[in-house]
């Protein structure tokens, strides 16, 4: 049996206006990033829409710039948000 870890998830922007402020998910030990993101489309609905593959979408894990292939650890904190434009 895999263990399981706990992450917080933090959205911010647009998503944080669809999604909330924050969410507690638990995954696998040993997963990534973007098994997260996928677990998240998974639920369907504004998570699936926003979440979506091909969307710009920035992450970052405890605060530093991260891709998908990043593992997450127990207790990780993750941050999703749209690119930032300049003006």
């Amino acid at each position: 049996m895999n263990a399981l870890l706990t992450v917080r998830v933090r959205y911010f922007a647009a998503l944080r206006e669809a999604l909330g402020t924050e969410e507690q998910v638990q995954m696998p030990s040993n997963s990534t990033l973007g098994e997260l993101r996928d677990q998240l489309i998974g639920r369907g609905g504004e998570h699936a829409r926003l979440l979506a593959r091909g969307r710009a979408l920035r992450c970052a894990l405890d605060q530093v710039m991260a891709d998908e292939s990043a593992g997450l650890r127990d207790g990780a904190e993750v941050a999703f948000f749209p690119p930032v434009t300049g003006g």
